[in-house]
């Protein structure tokens, strides 16, 4: 199971990897992280950025380093990262990347009560968000090209990450759709059913029943139980 951290922003994370390399004030860790992509995958203002380094100054993860002054500018304070801070930062980020954490996406959500919906106006709107994937694949795609001419792969994983699962949700819409089309999705006739009539379908009269005491829902859960990441 993930630690409990004192912070649980990622621009907080980011903040300190970046320190990690060389003290900054920090416009320069903005400047920093944009210049690498990081806003594709973490969300950077110059606002919530301040905030964020006063936090972790606060826990005793960064501190001021010295002041810089260039030309007629005003002096800027620079932040390094402490020994707290680089013991935090590597735990932190081992912790993100092994332990697979229960995340509630809001599309998620949506699916699961898509019988709200009558079936065709479903069909309707999947499209539509299939369409606004692909536009959004092709967008991510040409950061990635513009960005590769100049950073190595290691800085860009997030983002391939990102365009991959972009395209896996509308490959999988995609195929739900076709499934759809074909009648091969079981409980699809109910649900057209239901939204004609206003009446819940015979067959789906005991599946309450079966989701609190069957023994299949019972089993269903131990498996889902093995599966679903620890929060």
């Amino acid at each position: 199971m993930a630690a409990r951290r004192k912070l649980g922003n990622p621009l907080a994370l980011a903040v300190m990897a970046t320190l990690g390399e060389r003290p900054m004030h920090p416009y320069e860790i903005a400047q920093v992280l944009r210049q690498r992509g990081k806003e594709q995958s973490i969300k950077i203002n110059y606002g919530s950025l301040y905030t964020v380094v006063q936090n972790l100054e606060k826990h005793g993860f960064v501190e001021v380093t010295g002041v810089q002054r260039q030309g007629n500018r005003p002096e800027r304070t620079l932040y390094g990262l402490t020994d707290a801070g680089r013991e935090e930062l590597h735990d932190w980020l081992s912790d993100l990347v092994a332990v697979p954490v229960r995340e509630y996406p809001s599309f998620e959500a949506a699916l699961s009560l898509l019988l709200v919906l009558p079936a065709d106006e479903v069909v309707g709107l999947l499209t539509e968000r299939v369409a606004k994937l692909e536009v959004q694949a092709a967008a991510v795609h040409g950061v990635l090209a513009r960005l590769r001419r100049d950073l190595p792969r290691v800085f860009l994983l997030e983002t391939e990450y990102q365009v991959h699962m972009i395209e896996a949700e509308a490959a999988w819409i995609r195929a739900f759709l076709d499934d759809l089309e074909r009648g091969a999705v079981s409980g699809a006739a109910e649900w057209r059913q239901w939204q004609a009539t206003g009446e819940m379908p015979d067959t789906w009269s005991g599946i309450d029943d079966l989701t609190r005491d069957g023994a299949a829902a019972r089993h269903f859960r131990e498996e889902l139980g093995k599966l679903t990441p620890p929060s």
